[in-house]
């Protein structure tokens, strides 16, 4: 099977000051449709930069980010926004929520960014009832807990189906509860809807979820005897 999403050499370098901080140092990795791909490492070891190179939400110094065969680096911004709009779905560890909207205009404002002129009204209820949400559709922000906040924020994500879920620390402010409930909707949403997710996260555990693990440490690629946070059978 082809790759799905190419990541080819990849380099980030930040400045910082008079100081340049690498980022990512030549990080290159396929995944194919279909997969569900963990992305581990402790806290600097270049994830959420991957992550904003390959949403092309940033980008890289050099090397290349092929997602469905289109180079994003290639495209024009008008057309980057649009794939973004139409087979990305991004889903943060913080919720990123409009706080004057109900739950239920959240999720939605995806479907109108995207101009997605056929919702699936029968889709959007069903993933809504998957994740618990039908009772707090009518509620905004500030009045769901921050597990729903985050249930929310994944409705939203998947509600386009895209092709590719992007997930930073999806579950990094969230108690067990709520952490399995939205781990056990990622899983759903790559096996039953055939989405390509890859999820960005520091715990062994939640990376279990993925079909293939990759680490991080350095902006490198390592293997998993090189990560001190990685132990056999934590995941």
């Amino acid at each position: 099977m082809s790759a799905f999403i190419e990541a080819i050499d990849l380099r980030k370098t930040y400045r910082v000051g008079k100081i340049d901080v690498p980022a990512l140092r030549g990080i290159s990795f396929s995944i194919e449709k279909g997969q569900f791909v963990s992305v581990v490492g402790p806290s600097g070891s270049g994830k959420s930069t991957l992550f904003y190179l390959l949403g092309g939400l940033a980008p890289a110094d050099s090397g290349k980010v092929i997602l469905d065969g289109e180079d994003f680096a290639a495209l024009s911004d008008a057309r980057r926004t649009q794939m973004r709009k139409r087979k990305i779905g991004f889903v943060f560890q913080k919720f990123n929520l409009l706080p004057t909207l109900t739950a239920r205009s959240n999720i939605l404002i995806a479907q109108q960014i995207a101009g997605n002129g056929n919702p699936d009204s029968g889709f959007f209820e069903r993933i809504t009832e998957l994740l618990g949400l039908t009772q707090r559709l009518n509620h905004r922000p500030s009045e769901l807990s921050g597990g729903e906040q985050q249930r929310v924020a994944l409705a939203r994500a998947l509600i386009n189906k895209p092709a590719v879920v992007l997930a930073d620390e999806p579950t990094g402010n969230l108690d067990t509860e709520n952490s399995n409930v939205v781990l056990n909707m990622l899983r759903r949403s790559n096996q039953e809807f055939g989405q390509t997710v890859l999820m960005i996260t520091h715990n062994p555990e939640a990376a279990g979820y993925g079909d293939r693990i990759i680490h991080m440490r350095d902006g490198h690629i390592v293997q998993p005897e090189e990560d001190p946070q990685w132990r056999p059978g934590s995941h």
